[in-house]
């Protein structure tokens, strides 16, 4: 990451107190929101970011209810602490929703969630129907998270098995998979949630910050669109017509009439 590029991430992470807008419009547009798409009702279970709990991915989760899926939290606290047990106990609970629902369960993670929800998928591609990552840092390189120094001071220093599978983080489950990222995000650097091939991945760029990228009413829009996918017959999001205003994929670029301004 070049200086510029570190210059731009700073001043993203010095504007990511904007997330409390994305909050308020959340909630100002919930009774748009739940006039989305109905789903078919499919289990959904999201994954909360480092720090956090099911409190914080609470809207996210009433709104698929709304929408008609069956959502779930991970049940499992605060995310802080990362270990075998961990993964153990989300893994049951991806196994136990799908026994239980008799269906393939869909996989939301915001940020660091979205790396346990593709990790998740790969242990269990069988049970997973697809995985959507919100912000989440993919690439495996450290450098591109500003978090990653405080989650090392609590996890330690990964293990030399830790590192390897770290290398591999970027490969996508073996099942559809979203990445949602916003070049403003400030935690988070957006080349680092960027996946690479795959006829069932894709990359999708919203105007969000990190904070808010789980409450973002056009983040909102997208999960109630991508939930919709048939996983016999999954095809990506095509931001065409007026949606170029607002969604757009690595390489391309906004419109200067929609351009966001920050």
């Amino acid at each position: 990451m070049g200086k510029l590029r570190k210059a731009q991430f700073t001043l993203c992470r010095l504007a990511e107190p904007r997330a409390l807008l994305e909050w308020q419009s959340f909630y100002a547009l919930r009774p748009l929101l739940k006039t989305l798409p109905q789903g078919d009702g499919h289990p959904v279970i999201v994954f909360p970011g480092f720090g956090g709990s099911d409190r914080s991915t609470r809207p996210m989760r009433d709104l698929l209810n709304d929408l008609g899926y069956q959502s779930h939290g991970w049940g499992l606290g605060s995310n802080i602490l990362f270990d075998h047990s961990l993964e153990d106990e989300m893994l049951a609970l991806v196994k136990e929703v799908a026994e239980n629902s008799g269906q393939k369960v869909s996989l939301i993670g915001w940020s660091l969630g979205g790396v346990y929800a593709r990790e998740l998928a790969k242990s269990c591609p069988d049970q997973v129907r697809c995985v959507i990552s919100l912000g989440s840092p993919i690439s495996g390189d450290s450098n591109h998270s500003n978090a990653s120094r405080i989650y090392q001071a609590i996890n330690g220093k990964p293990s030399q098995a830790a590192q390897v599978r770290r290398s591999h983080l970027n490969e996508a489950p073996p099942v559809p998979t979203t990445s949602i990222y916003s070049k403003t995000d400030g935690i988070v650097a957006w080349e680092g949630s960027v996946q690479h091939g795959g006829e069932q991945t894709e990359n999708i760029e919203v105007p969000a910050s990190h904070l808010g990228i789980g409450v973002n009413p056009l983040v909102m829009y997208l999960l109630a669109e991508r939930l919709l996918q048939s996983p016999d017959n999954w095809q990506p999001f095509e931001n065409t017509g007026l949606r170029s205003l607002v969604f757009r994929k690595p390489g391309q670029c906004w419109p200067m009439s929609a351009r966001p301004a920050y």
